[in-house]
């Protein structure tokens, strides 16, 4: 048999990877004598550690054969040998694809399982996590039930005693409801349904009740609507006879309405004024005015003030941050006008004189300062702009100062508010006082407050108030005469025309030749850069709030100087003369003997120059003697110093019984009345 022969008859291997042997032995079911050969089969029953040790003596063989041969070929062996060694490493080279596809094998059949048990971990971690979410749902119903709160524990349900003792047995059923809480908690709910019940019949009775009379309430108050027509008629038809009788009972009830949201010190103010009109002076009257919706709402007790602050400053946060924020001078002006703030309601005090001039006194108080403080404002039946020179004595900055001695109403009298203006940067209140009015010591006492140095106050004292109402009154309707005579004096003064009354004539002679030729205002600075008047202010004698004027007398070439000081409180302080004669050379009281005397007749004898009382000659008196005086030195001194025969600038016209006395030769220039001549003091 030939070799092709022995081939056919050999049977088949068919190498199969994916199915099994059953599987391929099943599609060839007619070829009997086909062997299937399956590696996973194979694989199953070798050793790895076996197959890795086959394949290391594989590599050393095929290694050793690679050796032999290239020793061979360096012979030139035959090549018969060098055939038999190649089909040896053909051999060799196969069972290493073998071990190669084994080991792939291997490889993939690891991974598979341990995908397989990737994925049953993966369904047990599923698994395990639904559990969990399953046991945490189980937590939250749990815990929702544990804090379950029933609707009747919010109910304020009676005591357990006062439920036994009250509840009907039917209701609280002793022998139940001791043991078991549960079923005392459903006898007390139901008791508290029996008496809220109860309740609520008695509420229905209880509006029944409250309708029928808001009924009856509103048949009266239509009633009395139809009263409040005919009320008004009889009201005005009153009026007449409230004005006739000085009894305007209306306008009282009103302002006594408003006076009620006056601040406290206004109030006293108010009724002390009011007392002292009445009792006193009849033609006082005292208004109030402001708004006073503002006013309630000051008096009226904050609600929720704590909320409100919360919430403002939340608010202010908001606004914030949306905005710049005010840089610190805005803030201080701020807090300065807060500081300064009025009350919404001020007083207004009017004082009538004789002559029909009114001085209107409108007080105001300052919350945070907690002092009051007056403006004023004068009202004449004549036109008072004639006088250049009396344009000060009405001023409203200038026409109460000094009304008591040293008060001249620049600064505060509480000495709190120096440490309150510190805080907010105000170094003088004198600044403020043109916007706020003057704070004069007066005008507190008016109002029933007293401050001490060591800032302790006397809250409103009427007994304090009405001590000086009376004196005080008296003397702002006396101050408002004084300015206003001196406003008529200056008139004619600036005409050169000094007006003496009757009354006063007698103390004067019949002749005066030296006359007034100038009267001016001044200043203080103006006053003070004077020569002649030094000597008067280093001895403290003038003050910024004095008036001050200039007074010309002439006779011939004679020409007399007089500085005036008008004192704030004329007639009750003289006026004060400085005078400066130049005739002949200049000459003033520092100077010149004679000159001393004719200041001291002028400042000196207020008795002989006062006139009747009050006294507001005074200083045109004083005018008219300093003439007088004039007359007299000139002649005088005319006399004695030209010795020549002829007519003479001052020809002598006054009787004198000497016509000098003494080292100083000083002159005689006291005037006797009756018999009208000239003697020495």
């Amino acid at each position: 048999m030939s070799s092709d022969a022995v081939k056919k008859r050999k049977p088949k291997v068919i190498r199969n990877e994916e199915g099994t042997p059953e599987t391929k032995r099943g599609r060839a079911e007619g070829e009997q004598d086909v062997l299937v050969y399956h590696e996973e089969v194979e694989l199953e029953g070798r050793d790895p550690q076996q197959d890795y040790l086959l394949y290391k003596d594989t590599c050393a063989a095929l290694a050793k054969l690679m050796a032999e041969i290239q020793e061979l070929k360096s012979s030139g062996a035959k090549s018969v040998e060098m055939e038999e060694r190649r089909r040896q490493c053909s051999v060799h080279f196969i069972t290493l694809k073998k071990l190669n596809r084994l080991a792939h094998m291997r490889l993939k059949k690891g991974r598979d399982q341990t995908h397989e048990a990737k994925q049953r971990v993966d369904v047990l971690h599923l698994q395990l996590q639904n559990l969990l979410y399953e046991v945490m749902h189980l937590q939250k119903e749990i815990n929702k039930c544990l804090e379950f709160k029933s609707q009747h524990e919010e109910i304020e349900l009676v005591s357990e005693e006062e439920f036994f003792q009250e509840a009907p047995a039917e209701i609280s059923r002793p022998h139940v409801t001791r043991d078991d809480h549960h079923q005392l908690t459903l006898a007390r709910l139901d008791w508290e349904l029996e008496q809220r019940k109860r309740l609520a019949e008695q509420y229905k009775m209880s509006l029944a009740r409250k309708e029928k009379i808001h009924k009856a309430i509103e048949q009266k108050r239509e009633y009395l609507s139809s009263l409040q027509p005919g009320l008004q008629n009889i009201m005005q038809a009153s009026l007449p006879v409230q004005e006739c009788l000085s009894m305007p009972f209306e306008q009282m009830q009103k302002q006594a309405e408003v006076a009620r949201h006056l601040p406290p010190p206004l109030y006293v103010l108010l009724v002390q004024a009011a007392a002292y009109g009445q009792a006193c002076d009849k033609t006082l009257s005292a208004s109030i005015s402001g708004d006073v919706d503002e006013a309630k709402a000051l008096s009226r007790p904050p609600e929720d003030s704590q909320d409100d602050e919360s919430d403002s400053d939340a608010e202010e946060e908001q606004q914030n941050t949306k905005r710049r924020r005010a840089t610190v001078g805005v803030q201080l002006d701020d807090k300065r006008k807060e500081m300064l703030r009025r009350h919404p309601l001020s007083l207004c005090v009017d004082l009538k004189c004789k002559d029909g001039s009114v001085l209107h006194l409108f007080f105001y108080y300052l919350m945070n300062l907690n002092i009051l403080t007056v403006k004023t404002k004068v009202s004449t039946t004549t036109d008072l702009s004639g006088a250049v020179s009396a344009g000060e004595l009405l001023n409203s900055e200038s026409l109460l100062n000094c009304l008591y001695a040293s008060d001249h109403g620049q600064e505060t009298p509480n000495p709190t508010n120096r440490y309150q203006f510190d805080k907010v940067g105000i170094t003088t209140f004198a600044d403020y006082v043109s916007d706020l009015g003057h704070p004069y010591v007066w005008v507190q006492k008016l109002g029933g407050l007293q401050f001490s140095s060591d800032g302790a106050q006397v809250s409103c004292d009427v007994a304090l108030s009405a001590s000086h109402m009376e004196r005080t009154m008296k003397l702002l309707q006396g101050r408002l005469q004084a300015r206003l005579a001196l406003h008529k004096q200056f008139s004619s003064l600036e005409h050169s025309i000094i007006p003496v009354s009757g009354e006063c004539q007698h103390l004067f002679p019949a002749k005066v030749v030296s006359g007034l030729t100038r009267w001016t205002m001044m200043s203080y600075q103006e006053f003070t850069e004077l020569g002649f008047v030094q000597h008067v202010l280093k001895a403290g004698l003038l003050r910024e709030t004095d008036l001050f004027f200039m007074a010309v007398v002439e006779r011939g070439t004679a020409r007399l100087l007089a500085a005036v000081v008008v004192n704030p409180r004329y007639p009750e302080v003289m006026p004060l003369f400085s005078l400066s004669l130049h005739w002949k050379g200049e000459r003033s009281g520092r100077t010149e003997d004679n000159l001393r005397a004719m200041e001291s007749e002028v400042n000196v004898f207020r008795a002989e120059l006062q006139g009747p009382r009050p006294g507001f000659q005074l200083l045109t008196n004083q005018i008219q003697r300093l003439c007088v005086c004039l007359d007299v030195y000139l002649e005088m001194e005319s006399q004695v110093c030209d010795g020549s025969e002829g007519p003479k600038e001052f020809p002598r016209e006054k009787m004198c019984l000497r016509t000098a006395r003494g080292p100083s030769r000083l002159k005689p220039f006291k005037y006797n009345h009756p018999q009208g001549f000239f003697s020495h003091r």
